[in-house]
């Protein structure tokens, strides 16, 4: 079924994450088929001619978890999980009652992560029914352990050895590379002006790089001190965003790989579009991110 058959319009909403916008649809009320999706999340991210965002998130029920979120980019294709949109679903589940709980579950393409809502008395947010008065002012999602290994990402060469700080050539220059997955891959380079850093013209390159086979999420890092990290970010099939929560985790378990943050304390990880705190955990290695989520509107979209 193509979109024109679907029907005239579909309900959707805007959602950001300190600046990672998606448009989100409720599959509960709204079920789709599976075969519009990636011309579905292509139309509705054009900026000229759909909405304009970063992607196509969709809030469904899962059969192993409270919920279940698929992401799926700019360019039609499918991500694993996106830190961002798990606390605009948070946020969504629960000022839109589709939960009385504050923690729960949320099933993504890369496994099911426990999420805590942080809530904040007062009036709901302007995209929310008036009539609601709970407002989620933050959430705590717990990513889980960072894989680290060559075969997680996956990366070509030694599939049970890890990168750290490794001289490697990548989009035709040498960079050095410490690879890190959180469920998606990441591709983490320390710099020590972020701001410097083409990353219209190397985040491409480094994405498509041979080295990763299944492409690659990019970040270019500096650390301001042992608890802060300035970021800018190229993600896989989107491009340029102004944050994205996997990769400023990614950036924080590199960081400590590397030296240069500390563990089992909260790092903040300063992005275009505002800061996250970001803790890898000593005692169970979880890495645990919280921040805030944004209604930005609701509407109809015409198929």
């Amino acid at each position: 079924m193509g979109l024109t058959k679907m029907g005239a319009t579909l309900r959707v909403t805007k959602m950001h994450g300190l600046g990672n916008c998606y448009i989100y649809v409720n599959e509960f009320e709204h079920p789709l088929p599976e075969a519009v999706l990636p011309e579905l999340a292509q139309k509705v991210s054009d900026v000229h001619t759909g909405i304009g965002s970063d992607g196509l998130i969709l809030i469904g029920p899962s059969d192993n978890a409270d919920f279940r979120m698929r992401i799926f980019n700019i360019d039609g294709s499918e991500g694993k999980n996106c830190g961002n949109g798990l606390r605009c679903v948070a946020k969504y589940v629960v000022e839109r009652g589709l939960t009385d709980q504050t923690e729960f579950t949320i099933e993504t393409l890369s496994g099911i992560v426990d999420v805590q809502a942080h809530l904040q008395e007062g009036p709901t947010s302007a995209a929310v029914n008036a009539s609601e008065t709970l407002r989620v002012e933050s959430v705590t999602v717990n990513m889980g352990n960072p894989r680290l290994y060559k075969r997680d990402l996956p990366m070509v060469g030694d599939q049970d050895s890890m990168t750290v700080n490794e001289e490697v050539v990548v989009g035709g220059e040498p960079h050095r590379l410490t690879a890190v997955s959180m469920g998606n891959p990441h591709a983490v380079f320390f710099v020590t002006d972020v701001q410097a850093v083409d990353l219209e013209q190397i985040g491409p390159k480094i994405e498509k790089d041979p080295l990763f086979p299944e492409r690659v999420n990019v970040e270019f890092v500096h650390a301001v001190n042992r608890r802060e990290l300035d970021f800018r970010v190229w993600e896989r099939g989107s491009g340029i965003t102004q944050a994205c929560g996997t990769g400023a985790c990614a950036a924080v378990v590199a960081g400590v790989l590397n030296g240069v943050v500390e563990r089992d304390v909260p790092v903040t990880v300063h992005r275009p579009g505002g800061d996250l705190e970001i803790v890898w955990a000593q005692g169970n290695s979880n890495v645990y991110m919280k921040g805030p989520a944004e209604f930005v509107l609701d509407g109809e979209f015409r198929l």
